[in-house]
């Protein structure tokens, strides 16, 4: 890995300008920066992490909203100092909601919206949706390695087995209440928050995904 950081050409600040793009569409996404460890981070785990100037600090994309983007290859300038990352993009890429930071066009003296093209963009596949319990499962298995002040998550460890059983217990009961009320939105969410309830109790007893999938293939 030194080897190849050694390679590129960071500026005086130690950081290179990137720039993501949907593997699929092609559509450029975001235009940031990484530093070493960004960098570093990006090949070992092949997620995308940034180095925000803003906050002077490392940041891994998606790792509050879930929005990761999952690295499909790299790219460097014939000047090694400028990359092209090509990624799966995990919901948006932009904090506005938008797929691409890059929503707007100039025309002539302002900047107008322009209409997205989905037709590029097939909806989320099945493996494109595993992908999100498998994010999940990877975030809630890192808070427990590596604890986050604040994190609800790590407060669910600190408390225990009982406490996380109880929580899965008000949930189930708060995914009954939704749909004895009829409430499509509040069945989704509280099915949501239940799933999430599930995976901190699989990894606090060391169970993964692929234990359920092989469960549930025996019952076919």
């Amino acid at each position: 890995m030194n080897d190849l950081i050694k390679k590129i050409k960071f500026d005086d600040n130690g950081l290179i300008p990137v720039v993501s793009q949907d593997y699929k569409s092609g559509d450029v996404l975001i235009l940031a920066f990484m530093n070493r460890e960004a960098f570093a981070k990006t090949v070992e785990t092949r997620k995308v992490h940034y180095f925000s100037r803003s906050r002077g600090k490392l940041w891994l994309k998606g790792e509050t909203s879930g929005n990761f983007q999952l690295v499909k290859s790299i790219l460097v300038n014939c000047e090694d100092n400028s990359l092209l990352i090509k990624v799966q993009q995990i919901g948006n890429a932009c904090h506005t909601g938008h797929h691409s930071c890059y929503f707007r066009e100039v025309v002539r003296d302002n900047f107008v919206e322009i209409v997205e093209n989905k037709e590029n963009r097939s909806k989320n596949s099945d493996e494109e949706n595993m992908l999100v319990l498998r994010e999940l499962y990877h975030v809630i298995s890192d808070r427990k390695v590596n604890p986050k002040e604040g994190s609800y998550t790590n407060y669910l460890f600190e408390k225990g087995i009982d406490k996380i059983c109880k929580k899965i217990g008000e949930e189930a009961s708060e995914v009954i209440i939704a749909s004895k009320n009829n409430s499509p939105e509040e069945i989704k969410y509280e099915i949501a928050d239940l799933y999430y309830h599930l995976y901190v109790l699989m990894v606090e007893r060391g169970i993964k995904p692929e234990d359920i999938y092989d469960e549930l293939r025996k019952r076919r």
